[in-house]
């Protein structure tokens, strides 16, 4: 009999850190297979029962993985993200969309042999949406799943063709056969610009926030952001965002009126944000310096989403406000970081 996993792709990445965490500290411990281009993180290898090494594209492997396990639940986190993508579309069309149809190929595969379906985690993003201008940005209130879906950029076309993939996986694969297949239990977050305390950020088109903060907290006397000072997106603190994949995944799929689900935690201007850093550390200058092109990508997101259908359908609530976010969660971590890092 094969053994019972749950795989973990993109493993490595700051959400699959977090919830590779939260998964092996349970009561009874999932057997975690997690599957990333490069070795987990030291402190992290004890955590999972197997490490793979390797690519969501090498269908080869995918294949060795189904002979040897019996996949019950997949938390698809492997992707090229914004920046990246926009330097890579085509690469990026492979990794984020081909390498999601493997695993959904994969799954529903795996729900057929079983007579059960595989639980596919799948993450996506508010580059889903593309507002077509400031003043309707502004006008439009929190925007729901199904609003303003015309996104700008690579990552944001991926993501939103890969949900509407999910979709047709969970509800319509196929439907000409003469008996109609298992399906896959696909069950989507749209997560907002997600910061983490642990991890360094790393160019990523929302991460003036998080850069404003490291920087402050390193010591250095300025920090100039790359967006305008009243630029607005929502944002959620790690431990959320992990917890929301943690909840969603574990709602009975009755419960679920639907497939792709906004979360949502608190909305602040850059101005807003820079105030709180500077609050923490006055030593520290912020300022506005505005890139065109990441400003514009940043300006077609919403300025705050409607997270109604996840609160109603499987009790969605967050743990940090923007507040608890700072004064509970970054600054104390972040402090310690660099307190221990001039130590050393």
């Amino acid at each position: 009999m094969r053994q019972r996993v749950v795989l973990i792709t993109g493993a490595n990445g700051e959400v699959g850190h977090g919830l590779i965490e939260k998964l092996a500290a349970e009561p009874d411990p999932p057997f975690i297979v997690a599957l990333d281009l490069n070795e987990l993180a030291h402190d992290l290898r004890p955590l999972v029962n197997r490490m793979v090494i390797g690519d969501i594209l090498d269908t080869k492997l995918l294949e060795t993985l189904t002979t040897e396990y019996e996949i019950d639940t997949i938390y698809h986190l492997a992707a090229l993200l914004s920046t990246s993508s926009e330097f890579n579309p085509e690469t990026a069309h492979r990794v984020n969309v081909q390498g999601t149809v493997n695993l959904l190929k994969l799954s529903a595969e795996q729900s057929a042999s079983r007579g059960v379906p595989v639980r596919f985690l799948y993450a996506s993003s508010i580059a889903v949406y593309g507002m077509p201008d400031i003043a309707t940005k502004q006008a439009a209130g929190p925007v729901d799943e199904d609003r303003f879906l015309n996104p700008i950029t690579m990552y944001g076309c991926n993501k939103l063709y890969c949900e509407h993939l999910g979709r047709y996986y969970a509800a319509h694969y196929q439907q000409l056969a003469a008996t109609r297949a298992v399906g896959v239990d696909f069950r989507c977050v749209r997560f907002p610009g997600l910061i983490s305390a642990v991890t360094v950020p790393t160019g990523g088109t929302s991460d003036y926030a998080p850069e404003m903060l490291h920087a402050a907290a390193q010591g250095k006397k300025s920090y100039a952001a790359f967006v305008r000072e009243d630029t607005t997106i929502p944002f959620m603190a790690m431990p959320d965002g992990i917890k929301a994949l943690l909840l969603l995944a574990r709602v009975p799929r009755e419960n679920l009126t639907r497939f792709v689900y906004n979360i949502a935690s608190f909305s602040r201007s850059a101005l807003q944000l820079a105030a709180m850093v500077q609050d923490a550390f006055p030593d520290t200058a912020i300022t506005f310096k505005p890139s065109d092109a990441r400003q514009g990508i940043v300006d077609s997101w919403p300025a705050d989403i409607n997270d109604s259908a996840a609160r109603k359908d499987w009790g969605w609530v967050p743990d940090f406000d923007a507040e608890r976010a700072f004064n509970e969660y970054l600054l104390p971590t972040i402090k310690g970081r660099y307190a221990s890092a001039d130590s050393d």
